[in-house]
């Protein structure tokens, strides 16, 4: 049992970091193209926490 949490820990935890790279691009993209970014979230749903800097809102949501 103690394998199977630590192999899905990990595997959350990878999964997380390719979401957020994913994510990533498609924020640096329209910054690129000058398009405005209201909210840059890793989830979506409610927010949990985050910041907020200039126009756009940096966020980690429930789901």
């Amino acid at each position: 049992m103690e394998h199977f949490l630590i192999t899905a820990f990990a595997m959350a935890v990878v999964l997380g970091v390719m979401i957020l790279i994913h994510e990533w691009g498609h924020y640096a993209a329209a910054k690129f193209f000058k398009v405005r970014v209201e909210v840059f979230s890793i989830g979506f749903g409610k927010r949990l926490l985050g910041f907020r800097r200039n126009e756009t809102d940096y966020r980690i949501s429930a789901i």
